[in-house]
């Protein structure tokens, strides 16, 4: 497939919203709130994170207009159920915002609003990943691996994100104890994704040029598609990256986006917690951005066993 640059985008920086969202969460519910400064500069990094994730989103439209007609077909469809969650979610991410802003106290700053946050956290994350994991006739997408790192993922970024504003607001205490998490998270996400390497790795094309045409020679051989340019089907379906580029994107992002983040993190269990978290953000972002190109781009559409050469 060929990767859209507003899908990589919201994909990556919703994610990373939604895992600050919840370890915020997380440490609010079991008596470990982050202090209130903190909570209110993660919460507002948080919320515009996922204005920008939504604006970038929409880039991806043909037809901006008719953008709300997405919602109508929530029964069968994990795009329009995502349509709806993702409003859902920055809504409650704005209430909580605002209600530490305003120095709200109780039940609802402390169970209601993080929990609804989780909820809508998670049945996002599950769908934006079934977008593409429903697609059977994709099998590098379909996968129990999809949804699994899309969560994992966004969780780790999240944490490295949680870290780095609590280094930079000089909260060095509360981003040492973000490290065992985020270390934890990254490995269990760079863990998930190899698993999910060496499954599209060993993946058998269920269609061939044989099923695709009717002719059972044993040796096809496509000379021409019958046009002499591209169409929408040769630019939309194909990455167009040379094998070395795609082999080194492939590399990049196993590097950027869990290697190098994870040597640091574990550098900063017994150094410089804050300079860790500081160090690893922008790398391991950069990593997840080709991350997510990869992940695009590695999907086969059988469409491509008849678009393959022009001449």
């Amino acid at each position: 497939m060929n990767p859209a640059f507003s899908i990589i985008f919201f994909t990556t920086l919703a994610g990373s919203a939604q895992g600050l969202v919840v370890a915020w969460a997380v440490a609010v519910l079991t008596g470990h709130a982050p202090p209130e400064r903190l909570l209110q500069a993660g919460l507002g990094v948080a919320f515009v994170l996922l204005l920008v994730a939504l604006g970038s989103s929409f880039l991806h439209l043909g037809s901006k207009l008719r953008a709300w007609r997405a919602v109508l077909m929530w029964r069968t469809s994990w795009m329009s159920r995502e349509v709806i969650v993702m409003p859902a979610f920055i809504f409650i991410v704005a209430a909580w915002w605002a209600a530490a802003l305003g120095g709200m106290q109780g039940p609802w700053t402390t169970v209601v609003l993080p929990l609804a946050a989780i909820a809508l956290s998670a049945a996002l994350w599950l769908c934006t990943a079934m977008i593409y994991a429903c697609l059977r006739f994709i099998q590098e997408w379909a996968s129990r691996y999809t949804v699994a790192n899309y969560t994992l993922i966004g969780m780790s970024s999240g944490l490295v994100l949680a870290g780095a504003l609590a280094a930079l607001l000089g909260e060095r205490a509360h981003a040492q104890g973000l490290l065992p998490w985020a270390l934890a998270f990254t490995l269990a996400a760079w863990g998930c994704r190899a698993a999910s390497l060496r499954r599209n790795a060993r993946l058998k094309p269920k269609s061939t040029l044989q099923s695709a045409t009717g002719v059972h020679a044993t040796r096809l051989v496509q000379k021409s598609m019958g046009m002499t340019a591209g169409s929408f089907n040769t630019r939309e379906f194909f990455h167009h990256a040379s094998q070395a580029a795609y082999r080194s994107i492939k590399l990049l992002f196993q590097l950027f986006g869990f290697a190098i983040p994870a040597v640091l993190l574990a550098w900063g269990l017994s150094g410089p917690a804050d300079v860790a978290f500081l160090l690893a953000l922008p790398l391991q972002y950069a990593g997840l951005l080709a991350e997510r190109w990869f992940f695009f781009a590695q999907a086969r559409h059988p469409q491509n066993l008849y678009y393959q050469t022009v001449s």
